[in-house]
């Protein structure tokens, strides 16, 4: 896996978060910690993207379903 090394501040707490999920569930960097928080971070802006394409009306589709053919067509 290609890797850029980036320098971050972040508050005392959150490191010690950091550290504390590393210790405890056996990741061997603060940098896989990170690498999994922000993989669950783009994994939700994905499923909301998801969320609202699911919920646009295509009225071409409404036409296209409702050209006379039934299910028992197919």
């Amino acid at each position: 896996m290609n890797a850029e090394k980036l320098s971050i501040s972040l508050p005392r707490y959150l490191v010690q978060f950091i550290e504390n999920y590393k210790l405890n569930k056996g990741c061997k960097s603060r940098s896989q910690v990170i690498e999994e928080a922000l993989e669950l971070l783009r994994n939700r802006e994905l499923e909301e993207s998801y969320r609202q394409a699911s919920a646009e009306v295509d009225g071409d589709w409404d036409i296209t379903i409702a050209d006379g053919l039934a299910d028992e067509t197919w």
